[in-house]
């Protein structure tokens, strides 16, 4: 039996990478990561079942890419989140900015620090420089706060992620998330 696309228009879109990242992308709103196949990232983008293996070699690229796209965006929101009169303001917004992606893209957050995608020490290409400009933002914000320290943006950091985190899976409101960090910026500066 020889198995036909899906599709029904067949493929027109012009530029395959693009049409297929839209389409995960979109797919990832909804469905987390690890849920999502080629052959539905296909079907969302209106392409043959065999059009995705053109542009990512397995299901393991598809995520990948999946997680550069959100750390892009990631990094962007925190980037507008810093901007600020004060530098408290600054701190605040790039850690808020942080937990609001967290809790509003719970599923692109999730694959940005799946470790089976991203892993630990070895970051693609194209995820090490955003890795390096989160850090960086992050950085500037601390040290316009005296927090100067590599321990001390780890800790906010890991403080924002942490509250992303338990904001994203429901155990505490966005807004408590923030007023968490604003409470715990309160003390440290």
């Amino acid at each position: 039996m020889l198995l036909m696309s899906s599709s029904k228009t067949g493929y027109h879109h012009g530029d395959l990478a693009r049409a297929l990242e839209v389409a995960a992308m979109q797919l990832l709103e909804r469905t987390p990561a690890a849920e999502i196949s080629l052959r539905e990232v296909a079907r969302a983008a209106d392409v043959s079942h065999n059009a995705p293996y053109h542009h990512f070699t397995d299901r393991r690229g598809l995520l990948k890419t999946l997680a550069e796209r959100s750390m892009a965006e990631l990094v962007d929101t925190v980037r507008r989140g810093a901007v600020a009169s004060d530098p408290r303001g600054e701190l605040v917004g790039a850690g808020g900015a942080y937990i609001r992606f967290a809790a509003e893209h719970p599923n692109s957050f999730d694959v940005i620090y799946d470790p089976t995608v991203c892993v630990p020490g070895a970051p693609t290409e194209i995820m090490a420089p955003l890795i390096e400009e989160l850090e960086a933002v992050l950085a500037a914000a601390a040290v316009a706060n005296g927090l100067d320290a590599p321990e001390d943006v780890a800790a906010l950091w890991g403080l924002a992620h942490g509250l992303g985190t338990l904001a994203a899976a429901g155990h505490l409101t966005l807004d408590a998330a923030l007023a968490a960090l604003d409470a715990a910026v309160d003390r440290l500066v």
